[in-house]
């Protein structure tokens, strides 16, 4: 998607929800897009389209923050793999347990992720509804297939965090605001559903000028991370099957691939589109940093940085290559890409070193700006261009990997994993691990290579759920005894969000968390 028009759509949409803007603004899971000279052409169906992709720029879903709320972009800080600093933008109260029901945090998640709901239930029905005479067939199609995608994907979001949510599926008046929850079942197969049509309808790509809407690369890969997490294997390997030749691959260099010159790569299955505009204040903050430290609100924790391997493919407990007083020599290059060690140079501009003063000793390199001043002259913890990789090959592969591993045909995931390692000139399985392993020896090669491949693109907190770690995770977090921080591990309501009081309290309905009442 051409990255003016989410502006376009931005102004679009304030014009047309103008006549329901209190019920947008106080009942986000109703929000609609409703005027009598809308939703006539295929521009309107495009622009339509255009706001249910922007309300994925919130900052509490992709955008990220800094200093304000902890968006998705930065939820490795609900684990062992980030230290959330500054505590009261959500995660790091969660992980010690400083939280309840009525923070805000929980409230602009829920609201966001029902507010692009809305917006994808009034395209789907208002498109479908829209005549051979003004639009297309195909061009209704592929936009009513982006709609349920997206909607697919806001819903994924409520699954993983809340678990059991309202299912909305059309546009809804103030009569029938209030629903009750649905069960965690009926969530998940309707977001196996709005994926299954969506790939069916989806074009495999797009012209170069529309990057960034969905493709059926993009269903695909969210429709196998969902069936992943519900531990559905062999569904997880049918969505997979095509994807293997459907043009993607791994971009060469694995540091630049999380800076501007990667976003068109074709490792890019699916991206949040970002533009900065000075004028506007509008972009992304997840790659913000300050002049004095980079990333201050997210910090690399140490038991991560111990877990990325020597080059030659073994852990830093048993290869002769770790050097104790240069840790960061001989290591898994993602390990340098991803992680600032004292002394290495964070802002190429004014050739800054990092000095180590995080209260991990640690900073965030993945993803982060290197320049103390932008293009636009603005100081770098404003507002930035950068594109958030929602779905990348090399995700794809590795979770292909895991299902073939815990379906019984580990033999099969050697060669995808390989794949992986290669990019950055790591040993393959054979040579560093061995050939013809167990199941339970490939399960934990396949969980190392996604933390050390994934770490700080939000994953974290997805994988340690799925696998029944999150309390381990916990535990990591305590041993690397960072100053002032107290992970308290407390049962699932570690594991799962509440809904949020004034949802409780405005609808019903609605009924807490069992975790949470």
């Amino acid at each position: 998607m051409q990255k003016k028009n989410i502006i376009i759509s931005i102004i679009l949409l304030s014009s047309v929800t103008l006549g329901c803007k209190k019920e947008f603004l106080d009942r986000s899971s109703l929000s609609q897009l409703a005027a009598s000279n809308f939703w006539q052409t295929e521009k309107d169906a495009q622009y339509g389209i255009n706001g249910v992709y922007e309300t994925l720029q919130d900052r509490v879903l992709f955008a990220g923050s800094l200093n304000e709320t902890v968006g998705l972009t930065q939820f490795d800080c609900l684990t062992d793999n980030s230290f959330n600093n500054y505590k009261w933008e959500g995660a790091g109260n969660l992980m010690e347990g400083n939280i309840d029901p009525a923070n805000g945090w929980f409230y602009s998640l829920w609201a966001s992720c029902y507010k692009g709901i809305g917006r994808a239930n009034t395209a789907i029905e208002k498109i479908s509804a829209m005549t051979d005479a003004n639009i297309s067939a195909s061009k209704r199609a592929s936009y009513v297939a982006q709609a349920k995608f997206l909607r697919a994907l806001y819903y994924y979001v409520l699954a993983i965090h809340f678990e059991e949510v309202p299912v909305i599926l059309k546009i809804s008046n103030v009569e029938d605001a209030f629903a009750p929850k649905n069960t965690y079942a009926e969530v998940r197969d309707q977001i196996i559903k709005d994926l299954t049509e969506a790939s069916a309808d989806l074009p495999a790509s797009y012209s170069s000028a529309e990057l960034g809407y969905a493709t059926k690369g993009a269903a695909l890969g969210l429709l196998a991370r969902f069936q992943l997490y519900n531990k559905n294997y062999n569904a997880v390997i049918t969505a997979t099957d095509p994807m293997l030749t459907m043009g993607y691959g791994l971009y060469s260099n694995y540091t630049n691939l999380f800076t501007t010159a990667g976003e068109k790569s074709n490792e890019i299955v699916f991206a949040i589109r970002f533009v900065q505009d000075p004028a506007q204040n509008n972009g992304e903050t997840f790659s913000g940093t300050y002049v004095g430290i980079p990333k201050v609100d997210a910090q690399p924790m140490k038991n991560l940085v111990n877990d990325y391997y020597c080059t030659d493919g073994k852990p830093i407990t048993a290869s002769p290559l770790y050097n104790t007083t240069k840790p960061n020599v001989n290591r898994d290059p993602r390990l340098t890409a991803s992680v600032y060690f004292k002394g290495d140079t964070f802002l190429i501009d004014q050739k800054k070193p990092f000095a180590g003063n995080t209260a991990t000793t640690y900073g965030q390199r993945k993803y982060i700006r290197n320049n103390a001043v932008s293009t636009s002259g603005i100081a770098s913890y404003n507002p930035g261009g950068q594109d958030f990789y929602f779905i990348r090959y090399a995700d794809v592969l590795l979770m292909r990997a895991e299902a073939l591993v815990e379906a019984g045909r580990q033999g099969e995931a050697y060669p995808l994993i390989n794949q992986v390692r290669a990019r950055v000139g790591m040993p393959t399985v054979e040579s560093a691990e061995g050939a013809g392993l167990s199941q339970d020896q490939m399960r934990a090669i396949v969980r190392h290579e996604r933390r050390v491949e994934l770490a700080f693109e939000g994953l974290r907190f997805f994988d340690l759920k799925r696998w029944n770690d999150i309390a381990g995770g916990y535990q990591r977090s305590l041993d690397d005894k960072v100053a002032g921080y107290a992970p308290a591990y407390r049962s699932k309501k570690s594991e799962v969000f509440p809904i949020p009081q004034k949802e409780i309290d405005v609808n019903k309905k609605l009924v807490q968390h069992p975790a949470w009442q």
